[in-house]
């Protein structure tokens, strides 16, 4: 079953589908996108082999009445490349989305795993990306492009330091972020903070 046509490209959709909201993304699948690319390339050799011999055996231009086997085998064919093209596209315009949010959101969850979870082109895209995005936010450097469009309900909030940050400086002031402490600060000057996994809210 594991040989079917389209299978290999359904498992692609299958696992993103299943991966899509963890807060770290899985390594690219170069082994099963290069199985379906084959499997396109595989199924347009065939397609092409049957035109092939149903033209030279009429010496006429293909008729899908004049050869229905043929005819059914060319759909199933083209049926299955066009199919597996549009799990590639899904595939791998999913894993941009992912990577285009790490973007903006400005976090660092996701960057232990990068490295080793990246294509070579991903990583290109990444790098060109980041690089547009700062380029963007630099023309208004007076506003946070990357905030949360939702307004907080509260003013100030409550958090809980995960990792070291040090002293941040403030409207109000300097706070220091360290360690397993807990404080009651303004949402805004943390949010930033918040996304990339240096404080919990409480």
């Amino acid at each position: 079953m594991e040989n079917g046509l389209g299978n290999r490209s359904n498992k692609l959709i299958r696992d993103s589908k299943r991966t899509q909201y963890l807060d770290y993304l899985p390594p690219y699948q170069a082994d099963t996108v290069n199985d379906v690319v084959n499997e396109i390339r595989a199924a347009d050799r065939e397609s092409l082999g049957i035109l092939q011999n149903v033209t030279h055996e009429a010496s006429q231009p293909f008729q899908p009445q004049d050869h229905p086997s043929e005819a059914a085998a060319l759909l199933m064919f083209h049926s299955s490349s066009i199919y597996n093209k549009r799990c590639l596209m899904a595939y791998h315009n999913l894993r941009l989305q992912r990577l285009r949010q790490y973007c903006w959101s400005g976090g660092k969850r996701m960057e232990s795993c990068l490295d080793t979870s990246l294509s070579t082109y991903e990583r290109d895209y990444l790098t060109r990306y980041s690089e547009l995005l700062a380029a963007y936010k630099g023309a208004w450097s007076e506003l946070d492009l990357t905030g949360s469009l939702v307004p907080p309900k509260n003013l100030f909030i409550d958090v809980r330091v995960l990792k070291d940050v040090g002293d941040i400086e403030t409207e109000y002031g300097t706070i220091n972020l360290t360690k397993n402490s807990q404080l009651h600060v303004r949402a805004t000057d943390v949010e930033r903070l918040i996304a990339q996994g240096f404080l919990a809210k409480l």
